[in-house]
């Protein structure tokens, strides 16, 4: 089993949906990554809080298995985040963002993380992401996220990083704004330019779609009865498919069969975060339940050849 290495945002955050809403509760890029990757193997995590940070929380993340030697707790409060939903799910309303501890966050790996080979970058800056680069010397598959906001104002410094990512998580908006390309697919090839050969593009309740060379596969999300807060669902995406990477062998991590599992063990993980409020659902998530759910998806997107002599000439003749 490979360790993933994770190094982005935990945060408190409040949130409110047409379901519901809820203060201060746990959020942030890392800690949804963390959480979801530790069903799979062992996730080892480099970020930032502060005093005011429950110490449960962080008991929470070991009970999972999770190592947070690499988690500071400075003085001063926790990066907050407030954000509403409206009956579109797909876009978050920002109300008000406090860096607090996090606007100094200046990320060290701990030296028993340096082994890592699978690293995976939150959508922190993109200099703080170049730094982290330059630590992990031993990571073999580099995955990033990213959003808008450095999209539009650290571009150069974006790109630079993006030359030494294999793998890159964004949304389709944000595909659109990094590539120029209002057209996805091209959006995607655009952005394999750049320097990642893997693309993975997340659309929210329409699924994701992988681009890796010539390979293109697309899966749906899981079609949920109940939708509560999608706050973390990206996050929790990218936790279950570099899980799954994480579980095969270096030959055929990146290999058809295996990316294409990732992709929807990501979803089926999407959908639990989105079940209740924060970690509430990922708390009592069992892999029987992830297992169940994944074959649930693998049932619903399958379907069989077409009779051989339906699209013949002589079956068209013959209804003429």
């Amino acid at each position: 089993m490979t360790s993933v290495l994770a190094v982005g945002s935990m945060a408190l955050d409040s949130v409110e949906t047409p379901f519901g809403k809820r203060d201060d509760v746990l959020g942030g890029s890392a800690a949804y990554f963390a959480t979801a990757a530790s069903f799979l193997t062992e996730t080892r995590l480099v970020a930032v809080v502060g005093a005011d940070y429950p110490e449960e929380a962080l008991n929470f993340l070991r009970d999972r298995g999770v190592k947070v030697e690499g988690v500071t707790r400075a003085a001063g409060p926790t990066f907050r985040w407030r954000g509403r939903y409206g009956f579109d799910l797909n876009d978050a309303k920002t109300l008000e963002t406090q860096l607090n501890v996090f606007a100094n966050f200046e990320p060290v790996l701990p030296k028993s993380y340096l082994d890592s080979e699978i690293l995976f970058l939150g959508n922190i800056h993109p200099q703080l992401q170049s730094r982290v680069l330059k630590q992990a010397t031993h990571a073999r598959l580099i995955a990033a996220d990213t959003m808008n906001l450095w999209i539009s104002t650290e571009r150069a410094a974006l790109l630079n990083t993006l030359k030494g990512v294999h793998l890159l998580f964004v949304n389709d908006g944000e595909a659109r704004q990094l590539s120029g390309e209002h057209h996805i697919v091209k959006a995607a090839r655009a952005i394999q330019s750049m320097g990642p050969h893997t693309v993975v593009i997340k659309r929210g309740e329409y699924g994701a779609m992988l681009f890796q060379g010539d390979h293109v596969f697309a899966a749906p999300a899981f079609p949920l009865p109940a939708l509560f807060d999608p706050t973390g669902a990206g996050d929790s995406f990218a936790g279950g498919f570099l899980g799954r990477l994480a579980r095969a062998d270096a030959k055929s991590r990146l290999d058809a069969r295996t990316l294409r599992q990732a992709v929807a063990l990501g979803g089926v993980m999407a959908s639990f975060t989105c079940e209740a409020f924060s970690f509430d659902r990922l708390r009592t998530l069992t892999r029987q339940e992830l297992a169940h759910r994944y074959g649930e998806l693998q049932r619903l997107t399958v379907f069989e050849d077409l009779p051989s002599e339906l699209l013949t000439d002589s079956a068209q003749k013959a209804s003429a």
